[in-house]
């Protein structure tokens, strides 16, 4: 069960997105095709934030960054750095399990061409701030690309001329509540070699340096 609630799963805030997860429906009947909720326990002090889901990554399974390359570094990472126990194999029932940490998107519902109108990443906010209350020991948020962090600081009050997007910064947002910036990890910024495992992992070390093991 996620942790905040979210959006059901015949959400019409977003026409184009819900045409689009009608689409996809009709197209691929046995995938999600919904709104992706939240994953990993309401007691967890640290706080993943994507940009939204994968065609044929979390929109067809239905947990965030399960399905595609950027699921595969991801929880690499996580599990190198204690936040996830079991292994990562693509599929939700795999058994993976995150161990204080959570994951949201900006986002809910797949965008086309990975790509969420400002209009919708706004329409979305709500449940970004949602998940933020939910997590009641959050100490540590991660922004995957500047719109999940634009989002993060937004959802959180804080100016955005303040806090600049940068891979590898760290901003104090509010008191308790600390956030770390990485590029995607996605498939193409990897191939790009615009961010390198070793540039990812470095953000988590920092994190993991942050977040004493409990």
């Amino acid at each position: 069960m996620p942790f905040d609630g979210g959006p059901d799963r015949d959400c019409a805030a977003c026409p184009r997105l819900a045409a689009f997860r009608a689409a996809n429906r009709a197209a691929f009947p046995d995938w999600w095709n919904a709104p992706v909720p939240s994953f990993g326990p309401a007691n967890a002090r640290l706080m993943i934030v994507g940009l939204a889901p994968g065609l044929r990554g979390a929109n067809r399974t239905g947990r965030p960054f399960t399905g595609d390359y950027a699921g595969d570094l991801l929880y690499d990472t996580l599990l190198h750095y204690g936040f996830a126990t079991g292994g990562y194999e693509r599929r939700p029932d795999d058994g993976l399990t995150l161990v204080d940490c959570a994951i949201v998107n900006a986002v809910r519902c797949v965008p086309p061409q990975n790509k969420p109108t400002p209009q919708e990443i706004a329409a979305c906010r709500r449940y970004l701030s949602q998940a933020i209350d939910s997590l009641g020991r959050l100490k540590v948020a991660v922004a995957l690309g500047r719109v999940a962090h634009d989002t993060v600081l937004r959802a959180a009050g804080a100016r955005l001329a303040r806090f600049p997007f940068a891979h590898g910064a760290r901003h104090a947002l509010l008191p308790g509540l600390v956030l770390f910036d990485s590029y995607h990890c996605s498939r193409y910024n990897t191939n790009t070699g615009t961010l390198t495992e070793t540039m990812f992992r470095a953000v988590f070390a920092a994190v993991r340096a942050e977040l004493a093991p409990v």
